[in-house]
């Protein structure tokens, strides 16, 4: 019989104990990220971009946040090295790059380098943390970066021939090393509610970015005030800011970053279904074929190794 929750508690309890819910969720609000992100970029400066991004989650997230902070003072205090750590590379330098590389850089090449997220995720854990990477990790990253490559190649990994990098391409590289660190250094935040680490993150990925938003304010690149611009900074806000780095925390701790990364694949495929939908593009085999890499490659890093029964 089917337990079915009985109240929206019980119903958000279930889902906060539902790692890939919660990191499927992630992935579709960052694939809408960098889709904005890309759309906005002639409206909304990349540095502009990233600084009202956090600092407009920050001022939804701080009424809510609060008694879990005045609350978490303490430890929050004796951990300020971890958070601004955490705070600089996750919050104020990866979204910063990203939207940076793709002011210049095609759609294609972007989501190409963040699919090499999970594998350098794998690294700086067995570099850092002497993390073991059992060999059904091995195979899950090289079929779900297989089922990336055939999505974003259309099939046609020949495509991959004519590719050429530019300055975007290698400030998206430097985010996808940025972010891969951050994954792998979350299992050294402090043990506080998840609501009083991400304010504290977001607070510290504000003040790193403010003096590049003067910065960039002085060299003449404002925003245009229009409603698509607005529109832009508020999905940015509420979206993949507050609510995806939310669940890819709470995913993280549930599952590893190693796994989680790895989940993280699912990128691609989240980005074909919105250009279908928003943009009239179809869903055709090489979609289907790169969903079932993926899935086979996630299955296989998910799976639990067999502990063998205890000799009598």
């Amino acid at each position: 019989m089917i337990d079915i929750p009985s109240s929206p508690r019980q119903l958000a309890m279930r889902l906060w104990a539902a790692p890939y819910v919660l990191l499927t969720c992630t992935a579709l609000f960052w694939a809408g990220n960098s889709i904005v992100a890309r759309g906005a970029r002639e409206l909304v400066p990349p540095v502009a971009l990233s600084f009202w991004r956090w600092s407009g989650a920050l001022l939804i997230l701080l009424p809510l946040a609060w008694p879990h902070l005045r609350r978490d003072a303490a430890t929050l205090r004796s951990s300020w090295r971890t958070l601004v750590l955490l705070g600089a590379l996750g919050i104020g330098a990866f979204n910063t790059l990203l939207y940076t590389g793709l002011q210049t850089t095609s759609a294609v090449n972007g989501l190409l380098l963040q699919s090499l997220q999970p594998g350098l995720i794998l690294l700086f854990g067995a570099v850092l943390f002497a993390e073991r990477t059992r060999m059904l990790q091995i195979l899950g990253l090289m079929l779900s970066i297989a089922g990336a490559l055939t999505i974003l190649s259309r099939g046609d990994h020949s495509a991959f021939v004519a590719l050429s990098f530019n300055g975007g391409d290698l400030v998206i590289a430097g985010a996808v090393i940025v972010w891969s660190l951050y994954s792998v250094l979350l299992r050294k935040r402090p043990q506080v509610h998840p609501l009083s680490f991400v304010a504290a993150t977001f607070a510290v990925g504000v003040v790193v970015l403010l003096p590049f938003y003067l910065a960039e304010i002085l060299s003449g690149r404002l925003i245009e005030s229009r409603t698509e611009s607005w529109l832009a900074i508020g999905y940015v806000c509420v979206f993949p800011s507050l609510i995806a780095y939310l669940c890819y925390n709470r995913g993280v701790e549930l599952v590893g970053s190693a796994a989680a990364g790895l989940y993280l694949n699912i990128m691609p495929i989240m980005g074909a279904l919105l250009a279908a939908i928003f943009l009239g593009e179809t869903i055709r085999p090489f979609h289907l074929a790169g969903v079932a890499l993926v899935a086979a490659g996630i299955a296989c890093a998910a799976a639990r190794r067999r502990t063998r029964p205890p000799e009598t």
